[in-house]
């Protein structure tokens, strides 16, 4: 059993066991783009010149995501390609040939962090009446995540004995139903207020994790993995599939092992409450400042389905005591093979425990904060900055966003813009057109990059929103 093998099963499990799991962020480029139809999703206080009343599931379609590494940094270019007889022009990170120093170079020292969410709206109005704004909104969201330290990617990269705390890994998706209903309205002539209440409808929800990772292979006589590795699921009909196998040791028995996943009659899993509240403060004709804080609220999960490794303890010490063949007091060779195989099976894999009832769980809130500045010479240009901060465990992340924007006309509006965040920076830009009767928007957070032959971004970073209504 080899060195790079022992690591290569390790970095295998560990993606593995995130693949298992798989923001509610809106357009930010259009936070100050005034006839934005959902500029209330940003800041609850916003209201509209126009009433609304969005195509169904066409209304606000919005994707994003975010990361520090992406497809370029794991899949690279093979430098055996064309002088090793079959070497594919692609390969990972891990590849031999390829330096250290250039394999992770791509790599943040700290966690490395992919986040995203899918926003659909089902149907969304918005209405003058009751003395302010009102919106209705029916969404679909899912969101997703996962951090990996940078010690694993490390670790498996490397070929020498060293030590290795690398530390916890982290994967989490989540998928529900929202039903919104808000309201904003002018307390002065200086103040605006609102908020939005939401009713939660989960359809699942998994959390995957590996806690306390660590691999010691300093000692040239003895080899240890350890790590603690759990899986949550909550979803409606849910159910891990296993797989009995039996130990290379016949004295040892069976084992079960989890190998697949099974969804029988899926439905709401879960209901939650949410609110988001906003402000608009006018200091003068040209300074406004607003802040907003947006899904503050749980989940409520009916089942949580789990698995976790049997073993958490590793140990490969087979260096020195075996033989190939019997008679000298040590261990056959395929003997102490067969145990350790029976070790790593035992840790490598999750095993079911079954429903461990309720639970319940955030859901992510954002806090946004700004101030736009109007020219007093040209009112048709405003500059605005706008600070976000998402707070959801190991998928935090903060914005800082400055946007010039323009209404040359009274049906046209949008504007572009810069940003740094945790992960990158980026440019955006947002184009607005809501003539009476109709309103077509389109915009992007971060200007996608270039793409690999499959169409995968290179980059973990990419925004996309587009929508279509009907305005009165």
């Amino acid at each position: 059993m080899k060195l790079q093998h022992i690591k290569k099963q390790l970095f295998t499990v560990a993606l593995t066991t995130v693949a298992m799991g798989a923001m509610a962020q809106s357009l930010n480029s259009a936070y100050y783009t005034e006839d934005y139809k959902f500029r209330h999703d940003l800041n609850p206080a916003y209201g509209n010149d126009q009433n609304y009343i969005s195509i169904p599931a066409l209304g606000n379609v919005s994707v994003n995501t975010h990361g520090n590494f992406g497809y370029q940094d794991v899949v690279m270019n093979n430098p055996m390609y064309g002088v090793e007889n079959g070497a594919k022009k692609m390969t990972t990170f891990m590849n031999p040939y390829i330096s250290t120093s250039d394999a992770l170079d791509g790599f943040s020292t700290g966690n490395n962090r992919i986040t995203g969410d899918v926003n659909i709206a089902l149907l969304s109005a918005g209405f003058k009446g009751f003395g302010g704004y009102n919106t209705i909104e029916v969404n679909a969201k899912t969101s997703f995540g996962i951090a990996l330290p940078y010690e694993l990617f490390e670790f498996a990269k490397n070929t020498g004995n060293n030590s290795y705390d690398i530390g916890d890994i982290r994967a989490h998706a989540m998928s529900y139903g929202e039903l919104a209903l808000g309201h904003s309205r002018q307390i002065n002539k200086k103040l605006r207020l609102g908020a939005k209440l939401k009713f939660l409808f989960g359809i699942a929800r998994a959390d995957v994790e590996m806690n306390d990772v660590k691999a010691d292979l300093t000692a040239n006589d003895k080899w240890l993995i350890s790590a603690k590795a759990k899986a949550n699921m909550s979803m409606k009909g849910f159910c891990y599939k296993q797989e009995t196998k039996e130990y290379n040791d016949p004295s040892k028995g069976e084992y079960e092992y989890v190998n697949d996943v099974d969804v029988d009659g899926a439905g709401l899993s879960g209901f939650g409450m949410a609110i988001d509240l906003g402000g608009e403060y006018k200091i003068n004709d040209s300074w406004t400042v607003n802040a907003s804080v947006l899904d503050l609220g749980f989940m409520h999960w009916s089942n949580n389905m789990q698995a976790a490794n049997r073993q958490d303890t590793f140990v490969f010490d087979g260096f020195t005591d075996m033989d190939v063949k019997q008679g000298n007091g040590n261990e056959v060779f395929d003997d102490k093979a067969d145990k350790y195989g029976d070790q790593l099976a035992d840790f490598a894999n999750l095993t079911d425990e079954g429903d461990q009832g309720s639970r319940t769980t955030g859901i992510g809130a954002t806090i946004n904060v700004g101030a736009s500045y109007k020219l007093p010479c040209y009112k048709k240009m405003t500059f605005g900055f706008l600070s976000s901060t998402r707070i959801k465990g190991a998928y935090s992340w903060t914005e800082g966003r400055l946007s010039a924007n323009w209404a040359p006309l009274k049906w046209l509006d949008g504007g572009v813009n810069f940003a740094v965040n945790s992960f990158t920076a980026s440019m955006g830009w947002v184009l607005n057109i809501h003539p009476k009767g109709y309103n077509l928007f389109i915009g992007m957070d971060h200007l996608l990059g270039k793409m690999s032959k499959e169409c995968i971004p290179l980059s973990s970073n990419a925004s996309v929103a587009v929508g279509m209504n009907i305005t009165w």
